[in-house]
C-alpha cells in the first residue's frame, strides 16, 4: 500500500482518533504536538493509571513538587494540582482543533477520584471541583457509569459541565448512560444552560470483554466454546453502536436536539489488543463507523499508521450478527451479565489501585523534595 495514510482514512470515515495517555514529558517534548499536527490525534483521554506511570517515571514533574513541598501542600492537594496542570496545558495544545471542530473534538478528559464510583453526592462535588480547577472549555469530566454514577452523569450535566462516561461495559448499562444523558440535557435546558455548549462521550470499553469471556471460553473447553474466542468484544461494540442509533432516532432525543443539544458520541475505549494471537489492530478497523471516537495508547496508534485495515464501515448493519455471537457465548454455558459485572467491578478496583500507587507516589516525592529543600 506505500504510503497510505491510515489515520487520515480513519479520521476521513468519521472516527475521531484520541491518544489514551498523557504525560508532561510528552507535553514539553513537542511529541503530542507532533501527534496533533502528523497523526490525525484530535483528542486525549487520561485515567488515574495514566498519571501514576507518568509521575513514577518522569524528573519533569520536580519543580513542580518543590514548590509544593514549599508550600506544605497535603498530598490530595498536590495530587490535583499536578493533573490539571497537565490537562490545562493539553487543553490549550488542543484549542485550535475544538475551535475548529466546534467543539466536537480537541478535548482532554479527566477522571473524578476512582474511590468515589459508588458515590454519587461526592462525585458530583469532584466534578464540579475539576471543571472550575482546569477551567477549560474544551475538556471532559470522566465519571465512571457504576448504578451511583448515573446520577451523578445527569446532575453534572446538568450543571453545563461535558462529561466523559467511562467504564462501560454492558448494552444494558450503556442505554442506561444514554437516558442519564437525556436527563441532564433536559435539566441543563431548564436551568437555562445552552445546550449546544455541552458535548458528552460514553467510554464504550472493547479488550478487556474479549480477556474475561475468551478466559471463560477456555475453562469450558469445548470445541463450540473454543470458536467462540475473540467474538465478543467486537459484538459488544456493534450492539452497543445499534443502541445508540435506536436511542438517538427517538422523538425524546429529537425534542433536544431542536433545542441545540449534541449527541453523546461512542467512545471506543481500552483498544489496545492483550491477546498475541489476534491483529493488534482488530478494535480499529473492525469498528469503523462515522460520529464515534477511538480512543488509542500510543502502541496500537503506531501500528494502526503502520498497517491497519481501513475498508470502511464495519459497524452498521452488523447488530443481528453480534447477537447470534452472544446467543452462542450464552448458549455454550456462559453467564454473560456475571462477565460485565466482573469487568465493572475490576474497572473501578483497577483505577482506584492506581489512583492509589499515584498518592504514595506523590507523597514519597513531597517527602523528598521536602528533604532536599
Amino acid at each position: 500500500m506505500g504510503n497510505t495514510d491510515r489515520l487520515a482514512q480513519l479520521s476521513e470515515a468519521g472516527v475521531s482518533i484520541w491518544l489514551d495517555d498523557l504525560s508532561r514529558d510528552r507535553l514539553r517534548s513537542g511529541y503530542l504536538a507532533g501527534l496533533i499536527r502528523d497523526k490525525h490525534v484530535v483528542g486525549i483521554t487520561t485515567n488515574p493509571t495514566i498519571f501514576a506511570n507518568a509521575l513514577s517515571r518522569s524528573e519533569a514533574y520536580d519543580e513542580q513538587l518543590r514548590e509544593l513541598a514549599a508550600r506544605g501542600a497535603d498530598v490530595h492537594t498536590a495530587v490535583r494540582e499536578l493533573t490539571t496542570s497537565d490537562v490545562r496545558e493539553a487543553a490549550d495544545l488542543l484549542r485550535d482543533v475544538y475551535t475548529a471542530t466546534n467543539g466536537l473534538d480537541g478535548r482532554v478528559s479527566i477522571e473524578v477520584d476512582p474511590g468515589l464510583a459508588r458515590d454519587t453526592e461526592k462525585t458530583v462535588v469532584e466534578a464540579e471541583e475539576l471543571w472550575r480547577a482546569v477551567d477549560r472549555p474544551n475538556i471532559f469530566v470522566k465519571i465512571p457509569a457504576t448504578e451511583e454514577g448515573l446520577s451523578a452523569i445527569t446532575r453534572t450535566l446538568a450543571a453545563g459541565i461535558s462529561v466523559n462516561v467511562t467504564l462501560i461495559f454492558s448494552v444494558e448499562r450503556y442505554r442506561a448512560v444514554i437516558d442519564a444523558f437525556f436527563a441532564g440535557l433536559e435539566q441543563a435546558k431548564e436551568a437555562g444552560h445552552d445546550l449546544s455548549s455541552i458535548q458528552s462521550v460514553a467510554s464504550f470499553f472493547v479488550s478487556r470483554v474479549d480477556s474475561e469471556v475468551d478466559k471463560r471460553l477456555e475453562a469450558i473447553g469445548t470445541d463450540e466454546a473454543l470458536a467462540l474466542r475473540g467474538e465478543a468484544a467486537l459484538a459488544n461494540a456493534r450492539l452497543a453502536y445499534a443502541a445508540y442509533q435506536e436511542k438517538f432516532a427517538s422523538e425524546r432525543w429529537a425534542a433536544l436536539k431542536q433545542a441545540g443539544a449534541n449527541p453523546q458520541r461512542p467512545l471506543w475505549a481500552s483498544t489496545g489488543v492483550k491477546n498475541p494471537e489476534y491483529s493488534d489492530t482488530r478494535y480499529v478497523d473492525e469498528l469503523v463507523v462515522a460520529n464515534t471516537v477511538n480512543t488509542m495508547p500510543e502502541k496500537t496508534l503506531e501500528a494502526v499508521a503502520d498497517h491497519a485495515d481501513i475498508h470502511g464501515d464495519t459497524v452498521t448493519g452488523t447488530a443481528e450478527q453480534a447477537q447470534q455471537v452472544f446467543d452462542r457465548v450464552t448458549a455454550v454455558g456462559i453467564d454473560v451479565n456475571d462477565v460485565f459485572r466482573t469487568l465493572e467491578d475490576e474497572g473501578v478496583e483497577k483505577f482506584e489501585k492506581s489512583w492509589a500507587e499515584l498518592l504514595d507516589t506523590v507523597r514519597s516525592q513531597l517527602e523528598s523534595a521536602k528533604v532536599q529543600s
